[in-house]
């Protein structure tokens, strides 16, 4: 089990997740509300965070490539639909359905 820090807009949540479990799963399975419109295929970057500690894995090609395309993002800006745990994390998600007010996106598959 791996320790996730995430840093919300309601604020800071924590919780344990299992390992090689997608990001994106652990957080919405604890109730945060991160967007994931293109299902969990590295496509949208809606599902992106930010780390702040701890080693969120190699970078995929399809995740570099998407992240590659985009010119405000910064040096550590990960897609949670790409992330595996293999460490504790401290992240913070950019991007919330209850604040953007639109439906998160079709359930990423594990």
């Amino acid at each position: 089990m791996h320790k996730i820090t995430a840093e919300t807009a309601a604020g800071t949540v924590a919780f344990e997740a299992e390992k090689d479990k997608k990001l994106v799963l652990c957080l919405e399975d604890n109730g945060i509300d991160i967007l994931h419109r293109c299902g969990g295929n590295a496509k949208c970057t809606t599902c992106r965070v930010e780390v702040l500690a701890g080693d969120p894995g190699e970078i995929g090609d399809a995740e570099k490539a998407i992240l590659a395309s985009k010119t405000d993002l910064g040096d550590h800006t990960r897609l949670s639909c790409q992330v595996r745990l293999i460490d504790d994390l401290h992240v913070r998600v950019i991007r919330q359905a209850s604040v953007e007010g639109i439906d998160p996106g079709n359930r990423p598959e594990a």
